[in-house]
């Protein structure tokens, strides 16, 4: 993965940031491997992996894409991929959803996350807002160790909710997904 290479960009929000940074690993000779894009309260951020033919320096990277077309506002963040071996994808059978809603106040991520980190459960994804009503959703996938009481990290979370005055759910990602899945019929 010697000429593997992660690319984090962020700027205000329009159209055209992806198509201008795919534009400019492709014309690189480059390959996307994997990305995961967002915007919040009005601004862009993409991170993504990718390989190109040829070692480039990172200064030069920056460079290259801060003259591409359509990204003379963006800021880029670039490091080299490190060596890490690639696994067959194997679908992990311990990825939860955790829910949590209540009246937005400080601190509410980080009550959660740091109580997460305890328990060395780790946040694959995260997405937080506050609404209309000035509550706060937070939603996060997060991979629990196969050795983990389920059913008493259900009841610790319900516990940290009631402290911080928000409803908590935890359910299996398979089960979010089916209860949560828009159907269309035809």
């Amino acid at each position: 993965m010697g000429n593997g290479y992660v690319i984090n960009v962020m700027s205000d929000d329009r159209p055209g940031i992806v198509a201008g940074v795919s534009a400019a690993i492709s014309d690189m000779g480059g390959n996307i491997e994997s990305c995961s894009q967002t915007v919040l309260d009005g601004y862009f951020t993409l991170i993504l992996t990718f390989t190109l033919p040829v070692q480039w320096e990172i200064p030069e990277l920056m460079k290259n894409f801060a003259a591409a077309e359509g990204l003379h506002d963006c800021q880029f963040m670039i490091r080299t991929m490190k060596d890490l071996p690639r696994l067959p994808e194997k679908k992990n059978p311990n990825v939860f959803v955790i829910t949590a809603f209540g009246p937005d106040r400080k601190s509410i991520v980080a009550a959660f996350s740091q109580y997460l980190a305890g328990k060395e459960i780790n946040i694959l994804d995260l997405y937080g807002n506050i609404t209309a009503d000035n509550s706060f959703v937070l939603i996060s996938q997060v991979e629990v160790n196969p050795k983990s009481d389920v059913k008493n990290l259900q009841l610790d979370l319900e516990e940290l909710g009631e402290e911080l005055g928000f409803t908590v759910r935890l359910q299996h990602n398979n089960i979010f997904i089916a209860t949560n899945q828009l159907r269309l019929d035809n």
